[in-house]
């Protein structure tokens, strides 16, 4: 069976809306000072996936190969928002705010409803559980014939993928982040999830997604390593952020002040 893919055209509105959130970036970082230019670099990157996501050579094959699915999900979902997170966007807001309005989103970001959504499990359950939901209920077969559809689940893969990365090795600060080892293991069950998931698709079983069995055994492999990739550079950004964080507090010898970060 073959798929149907007039959605899958690249969406000019969201490529727009791509590159002006990178442009903003791009100039709050030039406004701040001594910011780092690896960050600054870190999410240009993060926006450069994305708009190759949504444009012709990512996108086209997309509409009527799921190995081309598989691709633009992995950029859309893992490895855009790692780069995007490792850009320290909040930081960077938080720097460029007025005093009252950098007071106001640190109260935000300390609310209830934050600190629920920052806890790993969450983050674990939006990122992988959607993955799960997607390919083993009959949600991708309904994005095939629904643009609008098709469209909110990048948007889902995007900010929990986000969110994922964030908890896990984001260096803006989160409320009430695990320590080190918990969110290592966080991130072993999500790899785990990921290789029984691909697994299972390579062997035709528990999904289902209307492909033909060479393009569902090519999307799995894809999967498969491109989330190795993804998830072994996620592992790397946290034990190298974290390694850097006791570097500098044993510089310092104290502890970051609190007035730092609002939260």
């Amino acid at each position: 069976m073959s798929m149907s893919g007039h959605h899958a055209h690249a969406d000019p509105y969201a490529l727009v809306a791509v590159l002006l959130v990178g442009a903003a970036y791009l100039v709050l970082a030039a406004r701040a000072r001594r910011w780092s230019r690896w960050r600054a670099a870190a999410f240009t990157a993060g926006i450069a996936l994305l708009a190759a996501a949504l444009t012709g050579p990512v996108a086209e094959p997309a509409a009527t190969d799921f190995r081309g699915h598989m691709l633009q999900h992995l950029l859309i979902g893992m490895l855009a928002p790692l780069f995007l997170v490792l850009g320290a966007p909040m930081t960077l807001l938080l720097r460029s705010l007025p005093a009252a309005g950098a007071r106001r989103l640190g109260a935000l970001l300390r609310c209830r409803a934050a600190r629920a959504l920052a806890h790993p499990v969450t983050a674990l359950v939006l990122s992988v559980g959607g993955m799960v939901v997607l390919y083993c209920t009959p949600l991708y077969r309904l994005t095939l014939t629904d643009g609008r559809l098709h469209a909110a689940v990048h948007v889902h893969f995007l900010l929990s993928g986000y969110l994922f990365a964030w908890v896990i090795a984001g260096p803006d600060p989160a409320p009430r982040r695990p320590s080190v080892p918990a969110r290592l293991v966080t991130l072993g069950v999500a790899i785990a999830v990921h290789s029984v998931l691909s697994q299972l698709m390579y062997a035709g079983i528990g999904v289902d997604v209307p492909a033909p069995v060479a393009q569902l055994r090519g999307g799995a492999e894809l999967m498969y390593y491109g989330g190795d990739v993804a998830e072994l550079l996620l592992a790397l950004a946290l034990v190298s952020g974290w390694r850097g964080a006791r570097v500098s507090a044993a510089g310092r010898g104290r502890r970051t002040p609190r007035a730092a970060y609002p939260w």
